[in-house]
């Protein structure tokens, strides 16, 4: 078991181990959207290039603005990179990363609009947001997150969000369900 912060600590969490420690569970997914992210931009770049100087207008400042411009659309595909261990979910970005503690929670909230992002915060101020599909193709994420946010309810720190975690719940249920069956030949 691995060691717990009770409190706000100064530098937020300084006991957080390196990614390659044993105890964390990563989002399986994340390595083949960031190699897709970076195709884009690649391709985006290449092409700006090409026609650019297929029009004889390629210069060094619009090579940078060209760059620039790749390394945005770089950034906005890049999704943030979701790892949890028992009682801790993080959410690693391009510029940085931010903690919470599942089994502090105090509320789960779901943004709807172009792209759904699942919110978690805890009572030390901590907040993530990610896409709720890393939960759907990673169940031992789900599992962390649920047990984290049940001791969470059983604490009476959970004060908003146990509607969503059900919601949720039976999503992965239903998407469980719908894998099953296909693999299985039933669908």
């Amino acid at each position: 078991m691995s060691r717990r912060i009770e409190g706000p600590a100064s530098g937020r969490f300084p006991d957080v181990p390196a990614y390659d420690d044993g105890t964390w569970v990563h989002d399986r997914a994340w390595a083949g959207e960031a190699r897709s992210a970076v195709g884009c931009a690649a391709l985006m770049l290449g092409l700006s290039l090409v026609f650019d100087a297929g029009s004889g207008r390629l210069t060094a400042l619009r090579f940078l603005l060209w760059a620039a411009l790749a390394f945005v659309l770089f950034a906005v595909l890049l999704p943030a990179r979701v790892s949890a261990r028992e009682g801790e979910f993080v959410c690693q970005g391009l510029f940085g990363h931010r903690s919470v503690y599942t089994d502090r929670l105090v509320a789960v909230c779901r943004s709807d609009g172009v792209a759904q992002r699942l919110v978690l915060r805890d009572e030390f101020g901590g907040r993530v947001e990610f896409d709720p599909r890393v939960l759907v193709d990673n169940p031992a994420l789900w599992r962390l997150l649920d047990e984290g946010a049940r001791a969470s309810a059983a604490g009476g720190s959970l004060v908003c969000g146990t509607t969503e975690l059900r919601r949720l719940s039976e999503r992965l249920d239903r998407e469980t369900a719908r894998t099953v069956f296909r693999i299985s030949g039933l669908e």
